[in-house]
C-alpha cells in the first residue's frame, strides 16, 4: 500500500469520489480506481462513496480499506437491493433517495473525484459542477480522465460556452487530469471560480 507523498494534502479530511456500478470495458479503468483507493488512504482521509460491493465502486472502496483506511458509504434504500454487499467494515449510511445521497456525500467531503462511470456517476458529477456555479460550495473537483473516457464531456460543455450557454469560466469549476497521481495537487490548486460564472447568465 505504498503511496506517493509528492503530495500531502493539508486541509482535506475527507473525498469523495463518484464512479461506475460496473468495472468498464479496459482494466484501465479498474488500475486506477485501485490505486486511488489507496492514494486516498495513503494520505490518512477518509473516502466516501456510493456504497455497494459492485464495479469501479467496490475497488475503490476495497483499496482503500485494505491500506487501513476509513470508508463511509451512503446509499438509498430502494437501491440496497441491487448494489449488493460490503467491501469490508465501513461506514454505511442509507438514505431515503437520490437527492438526499447527493446532499450527504456533499456534506462530508471536502472535494470530489470522478472515475469514469454510468448516468449516476454523469448525474453526480454534474450536479456538484453546477453547485460550484451557483456558489454554494468552492470544494475542488477533479475527473481523472482515464483512456480519454471524459474527452466528450468536456466537449459538451465547451460547446455550453461557445453556443452561448454558459461563461467561459465554467471550464475553471473542474479540473482534469489523466493520471492519478495528478489528482491530489489538482485538488489543492484548484483555482477558485470567479462570481462571473453566476451573473453573467442572470
Amino acid at each position: 500500500c505504498g503511496f506517493d507523498d509528492r503530495i500531502r494534502m493539508s486541509e482535506f479530511k475527507s473525498l469523495c469520489v463518484f464512479c461506475g456500478s460496473r468495472v468498464g470495458g479496459e482494466p484501465a479503468y479498474q488500475e486506477v480506481a485501485k490505486k486511488l483507493g489507496q492514494e486516498i488512504s495513503g494520505r490518512n482521509l477518509n473516502l466516501i462513496y456510493g456504497a455497494g460491493d459492485i464495479g469501479l465502486m467496490s475497488i475503490v472502496a476495497r483499496a482503500s480499506l485494505e491500506c487501513g483506511g476509513n470508508v463511509t458509504g451512503i446509499i438509498p434504500k430502494f437501491i440496497q437491493a441491487f448494489e449488493v454487499g460490503s467491501p469490508g467494515e465501513i461506514e454505511l449510511i442509507v438514505v431515503e433517495s437520490m437527492h438526499e445521497r447527493k446532499q450527504m456525500m456533499y456534506e462530508r467531503s471536502d472535494g470530489f473525484i470522478a472515475l469514469p462511470g454510468g448516468l449516476g456517476t454523469l448525474d453526480e458529477t454534474i450536479e456538484m459542477i453546477t453547485w460550484k456555479q451557483l456558489q454554494q460550495h468552492k470544494k475542488p473537483i477533479v475527473l481523472v480522465n482515464v483512456n480519454n473516457y471524459w474527452n466528450p464531456f468536456i466537449d459538451l460543455i465547451q460547446a455550453v460556452v461557445d453556443c452561448g450557454f454558459g461563461h467561459g469560466g465554467i471550464n475553471q469549476l473542474f479540473t482534469v487530469v489523466d493520471d492519478v497521481y495528478k489528482v491530489f495537487e489538482a485538488l489543492e490548486n484548484a483555482p477558485e471560480p470567479g462570481i462571473e460564472v453566476l451573473t453573467s447568465h442572470l
